[in-house]
């Protein structure tokens, strides 16, 4: 069976491989909607651990929804909350606990707990008017013992049978069918032991999703992406389905998980590399070359006093509004001044380059 060139979804349809940036509270910081459509973004996922914080699940239905209420009329995703959940426990024990039934927690600073669970996390997702629904998973660091990793797959797997129940539940009340049926995706744990992702991914696979997704950390301690487990996560999920790289942002780790077959990528890298004034530059010209080793990009630090003067643009393989019409001296001003405007710029620039990427990856894989 040959790999997946499209996805159809509710909102519209993605052509594959595709970037999503993150917009977990419900918008990519700093740019809107029209901006995110100029740059040729496809589609934006978001998170329900925060949305259900801010700006609340009946905020969001009050305004109409995540579409509606960001302006967005293209594809959303949502995800579960579990590598947020994990992340904040893990960061401080005390914040709260993880059991078979879900996880409880505590914001520093709020007197509120949180309760999530399977159900809960799909109900939320199925009422924010989500396009793809993550499964609550249970995360791992890649490091933890066997038996740490062994307890992550039984509950990822209890949970998200679950999180298909419920589901299947709340599709079948409001009769979601054929085009308005939103996709449910399963995320495949296991840590660095490829037994234990295998016999995840096979028990996933047996009760049955749209789609899956690359569960735990993807990098090493070192950064490095984790080639060998994100490869044979790809052999063990059939082609037939769509494999998420959940978290995978860097342009490099992006162009190689989608040579493994990987096909969605989501991050907040881009952008939050952006407002920081890491700006993203092709080497080459995208559209015709090539996209391998580590020549093919590079980054421009636009507080180095050296792009005080410089009257060129980014990059010239840009078409987005900043290249066409600004100088790196020009945006290392509205930097240096802590301009608003320097974030938008930049933002829809690193995004432009995302999409310049995917379409390049596209060209290539898709021959």
């Amino acid at each position: 069976m040959t790999q997946l060139t499209q996805l159809q979804l509710p909102h519209g349809t993605l052509n594959l491989p595709v970037f999503l940036p993150d917009g977990t509270q419900g918008v990519v910081r700093s740019v809107d909607a029209a901006d995110l459509a100029a740059c040729q973004i496809q589609g934006v996922q978001m998170n329900v651990f925060h949305l259900m914080q801010r700006p609340s699940s009946t905020v969001i239905q009050a305004l109409g929804g995540l579409h509606r209420m960001a302006g967005w009329q293209r594809p959303i995703f949502t995800d579960s909350g579990g590598f947020q959940v994990y992340s904040l426990i893990r960061q401080n024990p005390k914040s709260g606990s993880i059991n078979n039934r879900g996880a409880t927690f505590r914001l520093e600073g709020k007197d509120r707990k949180y309760n999530l669970t399977p159900e809960k996390s799909v109900q939320m997702q199925l009422s924010y008017g989500s396009d793809v629904v993550i499964c609550f998973d249970d995360c791992t660091h890649v490091d933890d013992p066997r038996e740490v990793q062994a307890g992550s797959v039984a509950r990822t797997v209890a949970w998200a049978r679950r999180c298909k129940e419920e589901f299947n539940r709340i599709v079948g009340q409001r009769r979601d069918g054929g085009e308005k049926r939103p996709l449910l995706i399963a995320v495949v744990q296991g840590g660095g032991d490829l037994d234990l992702r295998r016999q995840c991914a096979d028990q996933l696979l047996e009760i049955g999703f749209d789609g899956y997704g690359y569960g735990g950390w993807p990098l090493d301690n070192e950064g490095n992406l984790l080639t060998d487990i994100l490869a044979y996560t790809r052999e063990i999920v059939p082609l037939q389905f769509t494999l998420h790289a959940l978290g995978v942002g860097h342009p490099g780790n992006v162009a190689a998980a989608a040579r493994m077959g990987y096909n969605i990528f989501d991050s907040t890298m881009p952008t939050r590399d952006a407002r920081h004034g890491r700006l993203y530059s092709f080497a080459v010209e995208p559209k015709t070359a090539v996209l391998r080793g580590d020549d093919w990009f590079h980054y421009a630090y636009i507080n180095d006093k050296k792009h005080l003067k410089q009257s060129q643009p980014i990059s010239p393989y840009c078409d987005a509004p900043c290249c066409q019409n600004y100088s790196l001296g020009y945006l290392h001003h509205l930097f240096k001044l802590n301009d608003s405007l320097f974030p938008r710029l930049a933002t829809i620039h690193n995004l432009r380059f995302m999409t310049q990427l995917m379409e390049n990856l596209r060209q290539e894989l898709n021959r």
